[in-house]
């Protein structure tokens, strides 16, 4: 039997374990040493915490950057448990709560239910069961009590936002900044949004058989049940070890699928950690997951086009005029060192082709560093980030994190070229 824990919702008990979280990981980094010990410890209470505290998890297990050389190894290894095993819900509650959801008892909605779960992670936990029409489907259920728990750990953010606001221009907005995060963590708890978030990205991609998203099943799925069509398939680990054609042909589809949503359809999954996809020797590839979808304005998707052609075409005057209509900068020199850094983060477009690196995605994440400098600066005219857009630096982070991952040159220009042949179309659900 798997490790099974209640879900801490007190926030005096989240920010306690969260602080000793942050203890023992600094004390590891000035100690120095590769950090296999602090790692396991970090992962444990993150794990059990769930909720935003297993995301920061998952961002660390694969986002380059973010943990110091020296011991990127062990934190990488020991947290991408995070991306599938965190702690498991007691069984009882689990299935009280699918009960409650469904309208009737597990006997009734299923013909089988598997009670050990196959995956948990930040917000809920996977099993595996099967309808009365003998159709194999995946069961993701929300772990009791992670409403309250994220909760708590929002309003514990809250509160650092006046202290945010010292560290910079009020310019910055850091309230609005927040409100978006917050709004992005409440969406994945309704299973109903993530739902017909699904739906829209099955649709999107119907006639491509090399990218599959599982079927909704809305006759067993509730705000804190989804059941989609069971998909089974090789790890990112397992991908990653691939022959490097194959490897090309991972990497080149994970494009087209993310840019495919964003200059054409004006969405993205603003959670593209390694746990959301499953792969196949054929070079196919499962998408799973769909409950943090960041939407683009009109005014938006009409830039990032204009930015992802003229990047494309070597056009970088062209490109900048584009970013700082995206961006809402004014002149000065915050939008001369934020448009040189986004110029930057557009090198896969820039050569035929590329070869992501762990080197390159570490520069991105560490401009975004430099960048601060000017926020104590009055004379920078720093502009806050507009809404919509704070998520798009998941993109840089975790999706070009992951690609670095399968060491391999590919051809992004000529993918992007073609989808912005394509139309430009805005899905509103």
């Amino acid at each position: 039997m798997s490790d099974q824990r209640k879900v801490p919702t007190g926030r005096l008990a989240r920010l306690t374990n969260m602080a000793r979280v942050g203890v023992r990981t600094g004390m590891s980094v000035l100690g120095g040493g590769e950090g296999t010990g602090a790692a396991e410890q970090a992962a444990a209470l993150l794990g059990n915490l769930r909720g935003i505290a297993a995301k920061v998890g998952q961002m660390a297990s694969y986002v380059d950057g973010m943990i110091p050389e020296q011991q990127r190894a062990a934190y990488e290894r020991v947290l991408s448990s995070l991306q599938t095993a965190t702690a498991n819900s007691p069984f009882g509650e689990v299935q009280a709560l699918l009960e409650a959801e469904l309208g009737r008892s597990l006997e009734q909605a299923f013909a089988e239910f598997e009670p050990e779960p196959m995956a948990s992670a930040s917000i809920g936990q996977v099993h595996r069961a099967r309808l009365h029409d003998g159709r194999a489907v995946a069961i993701k259920v929300q772990h009791p009590g992670i409403e309250q728990a994220i909760e708590a750990d929002l309003k514990s953010a809250g509160s650092l936002t006046s202290v945010i606001s010292l560290l910079g221009p009020r310019t910055m907005n850091p309230e609005s900044a927040f409100e978006e995060v917050a709004e992005r963590f409440r969406e994945e708890l309704d299973y109903e949004h993530e739902a017909a978030q699904q739906v829209a990205f099955a649709e999107m991609h119907r006639d491509d058989p090399r990218i599959h998203v599982p079927a909704v099943i809305a006759s067993h799925s509730s705000k804190r049940v989804l059941c989609s069509e069971l998909a089974t398939g090789h790890s990112f680990s397992e991908a990653i070890a691939a022959e490097p054609s194959l490897r090309r042909s991972y990497a080149e589809l994970l494009w087209h699928f993310v840019f495919k949503g964003v200059l054409q359809h004006g969405r993205f999954n603003a959670d593209p950690h390694p746990g959301n996809f499953l792969f196949y020797p054929d070079g196919r590839i499962t998408f799973l997951d769909f409950g943090c979808i960041q939407v683009l304005a009109p005014h938006q998707l009409q830039s990032a086009r204009q930015m992802h052609g003229s990047t494309v075409a070597g056009d970088e005057a062209a490109f900048r005029r584009a970013a700082a209509v995206i961006s809402e900068t004014t002149p000065g020199p915050y939008e001369t060192e934020l448009l040189g850094y986004l110029w930057r983060c557009y090198e896969p477009l820039k050569h035929r082709p590329f070869h992501m690196t762990a080197e390159y995605v570490s520069g991105v994440v560490r401009g975004i560093q430099d960048l601060k400098g000017h926020m104590l600066r009055k004379t920078s005219n720093v502009t806050p980030i507009p809404r919509g857009l704070l998520f798009t630096n998941r993109l840089q982070f975790g999706f070009y994190s992951v690609l670095a991952r399968f060491d391999v040159p590919a051809d992004y220009a000529g993918i992007t070229r073609a989808l912005l042949e394509g139309p430009a179309l805005t899905q509103k659900l």
